[in-house]
């Protein structure tokens, strides 16, 4: 499969992941509207956004300035291989 490379498209990617995440989040809340899962959603959504910056750039700026990331699953490799 080719990489996605023309701006365009890859800027449309990136809002309809937007649009997916807040169609899912506004979805959660109207399911059970309570200020718990309000919270509950926002700490969620908080967390994975800051896994998702140090797995990828924290790693790769402070950690270890060979590792390159790919996605998700080249960090849990990175994770579980054995260091030298």
């Amino acid at each position: 499969m080719k990489d996605l490379s023309n701006p365009f498209w890859i800027k449309l990617k990136g809002l309809l992941f937007l649009f997916i995440g807040i169609v899912a989040a506004v979805l959660l809340f109207l399911d059970n509207p309570t200020l718990k899962t309000a919270v509950l959603l926002a700490l969620a959504i908080w967390s994975f956004c800051r896994f998702y910056y140090f797995a990828f750039y924290v790693i790769e700026k402070y950690v270890d300035p060979t590792y390159k990331f790919s996605g998700l699953i080249s960090f849990v490799r990175y994770l579980f291989q054995i260091r030298r």
